[in-house]
């Protein structure tokens, strides 16, 4: 006797590049390790959209969305509500899932984890468990909700296990499966290194330092910005400063009068925002990193880059612990002594954390396939 198998349909839900970065693999694999057991799409909400950056983003990635939400940039209050109506239309009328899978903390996130709920969908959460403790945070309460109404909990690392431990999850749900980030770095090394950052940027391997800054706490008032100011100029005047500034935190530089001061210091570089593969092709040159975004913490650990991440916490601690991160509050001193260890060679070592090995998402599709 035959047994058929029931194909399941799984539909994965994002709405930012940071999470798209994380699904890039999942249509592959179910193709190549799990013919005919899944039927998967991809949902884009447009939470953060630019047409510019879109096409060149999903052609290098070799995925595209099978729906876009097409939402409008408004408000986080509507910007949910239209994403749980034009959601629900398309699991009504278009495409009915077994199970909705959510990446990450962002507003598309927990909006397309509520209309799961609410129509009786299966909820998986991927980066289940991280927490910074911090509620001022809109990502952490993001994440606090998800969690819990997820049915399944996917975990990148061993604090998310502990911490939903201790909010009383059930051990059965919670599944440590790595982290899919990294799936995609694996899947795309030889294309990210074609990218010849170097000769293009007249940059020198291992000489220079890579800077991403655009949080609100740093860029959306003058004394951040003149902070960031008065730490570049007493940074090391032998290397170069490689600095792909983010739209908002230029629009600011130039509200506060500051853009003649940024451009006059000779060793920064103020680049446009970059590809993906361009991105990931100067993480792996450069020599270190000072950052206050979330997932170069997780990229620079897999690539063993020193990092110093300019924020008063983190919800990814394995960076710190077993990684290369060490975490900054915005203290000049305390972040021109961490580069000098950089530069001096006695800054520590770190070790890439378990399961961190391209293979997180067939982990994911195999615990969906066995229950």
């Amino acid at each position: 006797m035959t047994v058929t198998l029931k194909t399941k349909k799984l539909l994965i839900v994002v709405g930012t590049r940071p999470n798209y970065i994380k699904v890039t693999q999942f249509k592959k694999v179910a193709q190549q390790q799990f013919a005919g057991q899944f039927d998967i799409k991809i949902v884009h909400t447009g939470q953060h959209f630019d047409k510019s950056m879109a096409d060149v983003f999903f052609q290098q990635l070799d995925i595209w969305p099978d729906y876009f939400l097409n939402i409008s940039q408004a408000s986080p209050n509507t910007q949910m509500g239209e994403i749980m109506i034009r959601l629900e239309k398309v699991i009504s009328e278009e495409f009915k899932p077994d199970i909705i899978l959510v990446p990450g903390d962002v507003n598309s996130t927990l909006a397309a984890a509520l209309t799961a709920y609410k129509l009786g969908i299966t909820l998986g959460h991927l980066e289940s468990g991280l927490r910074s403790l911090d509620r001022s945070m809109p990502e952490e309460v993001n994440r606090i909700l998800v969690d819990e109404i997820s049915d399944f909990y996917f975990v990148t690392e061993q604090s998310g296990i502990d911490n939903l431990l201790q909010e009383g999850k059930a051990k059965e749900k919670i599944h440590l499966i790595g982290n899919t980030m990294i799936d995609t770095l694996v899947a795309f090394k030889d294309d990210i290194a074609s990218k010849n950052m170097l000769d293009s940027n007249s940059l020198t391997k291992d000489e220079f330092i890579l800077m991403t800054i655009h949080r609100p706490a740093t860029v959306d008032n003058k004394n951040g910005l003149e902070g960031l100011l008065s730490l570049l100029k007493d940074m090391p005047k032998d290397a170069t400063i490689v600095f792909p500034i983010h739209p908002r935190t230029l629009n600011n530089i130039k509200k506060f009068d500051l853009e003649t001061e940024f451009e006059t210091l000779k060793n920064l570089k103020l680049l446009a925002p970059q590809d993906y593969f361009s991105f990931q092709n100067l993480i792996h040159n450069c020599k270190m990193v000072l950052t206050d975004s979330g997932g170069i913490q997780e990229e620079t650990t897999f690539k063993q880059k020193p990092c110093l991440t300019l924020r008063p916490n983190t919800e990814r601690p394995s960076t710190l612990t077993i990684g290369s991160n060490t975490l900054l509050n915005f203290d000049k001193q305390d972040i021109l002594e961490k580069i000098n260890e950089i530069q001096t060679g006695t800054y520590k070592e770190g070790q890439i954390p378990p399961l961190w090995d391209g293979q997180a998402t067939q982990r994911i599709l195999e615990i969906i396939a066995n229950n």
